[in-house]
């Protein structure tokens, strides 16, 4: 039993020191030096010391920048799925399923939405929908213990400070209680997950209680996600994408944002209409440009400004395509024309080493975040071109040796 009693004195005793090596006193400090700002923001202090008292870093979450340590990556499913995985027309279809009966539940809630905001009900259905799953999605974090966190030791650290004082003053206002307050591990909030600062700027109290309830309230967070859509200079009744064929031989290194033609000159260039639908006059002079997700390896794209208004959302190719296709289905339930090839993506540090070398080479002048996005992929076709290589914009195990051939 003395032994037994050694052996557990001992375990408690180095589980005690672990916890406090990686205890951070200057959190502490931090958090205190909050105050000036919040107190300007109109955050009493009876709010700041309750909510502020005895909060503690959370350092299991992804996506910080400890010195020292390794960043541990955030796996955001948008950059590490193949399009055919993230887009999957199995869960699309199911979604778009409950998604009608959802439509025809709120159809008086969204018919005002849209009047109001111009934004149609399956889109921010959809929105639901791929945030939190219509609502069944848990979200277990603590939002302001999230926020601290990213704040202080976040790769944004001032953007998620300002968004921390957010959340204190949504608490100070009575918005919501603080064990309400779950999130998401990158602080979003409610049922289709706004940061604080959108919610303050985007909420809407559809039912004159004095709140916008984004988290109990299905209307009221479908409203404040037509109001944040509405601002980005959403086109009501404008598509936010075609499905296209292009001409044989068309060049790949075309498909991104900085490449825009009028749709009626894309289709004068011999792009098609993929699914049927038809292009109305009043959209032929809108300035779209062409997007292949996939590469020649799935469906193409036109995509006018509501593409780029549902990207500010979430700035992502297929988080946009998910939801602006989940939106057509619950409309009229059709799968894409041409369905995703199975590829394979390259991983992420292989990713980076070809963005560098696409960047030593002058052709890629973004950021070095070992995604393949539009601009990698343009890129990647111009390195294509310019060493006599077949032409598919897409970033190919056989493509990363011959970089690494030099």
């Amino acid at each position: 039993m003395r032994r037994l009693s050694r052996r557990l004195a001992l375990i408690l005793g180095l589980t005690f020191w672990a916890g406090s090596a990686l205890a951070d006193p200057g959190f502490d400090t931090w958090l205190a030096a909050q105050w000036p700002a919040a107190q300007k923001m109109g955050i009493s202090r009876a709010t700041f010391e309750r909510e502020t008292q005895g909060l503690e870093p959370d350092y299991g979450l992804p996506d910080l920048a400890i010195p020292g340590k390794p960043r541990k990556p955030d796996g955001q499913a948008e950059f590490v799925q193949t399009p055919s995985a993230y887009v999957s027309d199995a869960t699309i279809g199911k979604l778009a399923v409950r998604g009608r009966a959802l439509a025809q539940q709120y159809r008086s809630q969204l018919g005002t939405i849209e009047k109001r905001f111009g934004v149609p009900g399956s889109v921010v259905l959809a929105i639901w929908a791929r945030e939190t799953a219509y609502g069944t999605a848990k979200l277990n974090y603590d939002a302001l213990r999230v926020l601290a966190t990213q704040g202080y030791v976040g790769r944004r650290k001032e953007q998620f400070r300002e968004e921390f004082l957010y959340a204190l003053k949504i608490l100070d206002e009575g918005h919501v209680s603080r064990a309400q307050m779950k999130s998401s591990w990158a602080g979003a909030l409610g049922l289709t997950q706004f940061l604080p600062s959108d919610y303050m700027l985007y909420g809407v109290d559809l039912d004159g209680d004095g709140t916008a309830n984004i988290w109990n309230s299905v209307p009221e967070a479908l409203a404040a996600t037509a109001s944040l859509l509405a601002s980005k200079e959403w086109q009501a009744g404008k598509r936010w994408a075609y499905e296209v064929r292009l001409p044989q031989g068309f060049d790949c290194t075309q498909a991104e944002p900085g490449v825009t033609l009028s749709i009626g000159e894309w289709l004068k260039r011999g792009v098609t209409v993929a699914d049927g639908r038809r292009v109305p006059a009043s959209a032929l002079r809108d300035e779209a440009s062409i997007i292949m997700p996939a590469g020649p390896y799935g469906p193409a794209f036109l995509t006018p400004k509501n593409y780029f208004v549902l990207k500010s959302y979430n700035f992502a190719d297929l988080y946009v395509l998910f939801v602006g296709h989940l939106a057509d289905r619950i409309e009229d339930d059709r799968p894409f024309a041409q369905p995703w090839e199975d590829i394979r993506l390259v991983k992420t540090r292989d990713m980076e080493f070809m963005q560098k070398v696409l960047t030593q080479r002058g052709l890629y002048g973004e950021k070095i975040d070992g995604k393949a996005g539009m601009k990698t992929r343009s890129a990647l076709g111009a390195y294509q071109k310019a060493n006599g290589l077949p032409l598919d914009c897409w970033p190919t195990e056989a493509l990363l040796a011959h970089m690494r051939r030099g």
